[in-house]
């Protein structure tokens, strides 16, 4: 374990799993700001030689593709995308439609356990860690999170989260100055990305992911990738 891990910077942090988990270690990108902000720093310290993947749940706004291109052409990176399988969407378009989600809270977690959480589960399996784009002012449910800490809900997993104590203006700072491609979607008014269905542009004064499933109360707001660690 790296000493003091909350006093590290992030890369200090990222230099130190790289180099601890080598091909064992991936980023998961949904390609928000703060992943941009981790693959220009894994470059820095790492050349082409480190690990991003994807979940492309098939219902992501073109605007993520596209900075999914501007990245791989600027770092040399290959990103793996992760799909769902096909016939568990089949069998959830065909029995509910292409909006349940706006159903209910269940039906919402049962698509983007289908569409997410199954292939996140699948890559991490063949992962020692990852690496998080996490930040505490993102959520209530993302408060109590550490820059290292053991994935309570997939034991023997390691999750790294760099940037959990930066700052929305830290994020951007380091964006303008390295001027490292970022989702265009941001540019309108996008705080938080994900589906396109289920994101929306935040209002002046509304909190970061009240752009997520914004018919949700906020305790909700997680997708079942990331779990608050118990207190």
């Amino acid at each position: 374990m790296i000493p003091n891990p909350e006093k590290q910077s992030p890369e200090e942090i990222l230099k130190w799993a790289l180099e601890k988990f080598g091909a064992k270690i991936a980023l998961a990108s949904s390609f928000q700001c703060e992943e941009s902000v981790l693959i220009d720093m894994m470059h820095k310290i790492a050349g082409k030689s480190f690990r991003v993947f994807t979940l492309d749940t098939g219902r992501l706004n073109e605007e993520t593709y596209e900075v999914m291109e501007r990245v791989r052409e600027k770092y040399g990176v290959t990103i793996e995308s992760q799909f769902p399988e096909r016939e568990a969407v089949e069998k959830l378009e065909r029995e509910k439609g292409l909006f349940s989600f706006r159903e209910s809270v269940e039906n919402r977690k049962e698509c983007c356990n289908i569409r997410k959480v199954v292939s996140l589960n699948r890559i991490l399996g063949s992962l020692d860690a990852w690496i998080t784009g996490l930040r505490a002012e993102q959520s209530v449910t993302r408060t109590g999170v550490s820059k290292v800490e053991a994935d309570s809900p997939r034991p023997g997993i390691t999750k790294i989260n760099p940037i959990v104590d930066w700052s929305s203006k830290q994020v951007w700072d380091y964006i303008k100055t390295n001027k490292v491609p970022y989702n265009k979607l941001h540019d309108l008014g996008y705080a938080s990305i994900g589906c396109a269905p289920c994101t929306r542009a935040v209002k002046p004064g509304e909190s970061i992911r009240s752009g997520r499933w914004w018919w949700e109360d906020a305790e909700h707001k997680e997708c079942g990738l990331h779990v608050k660690p118990k207190q």
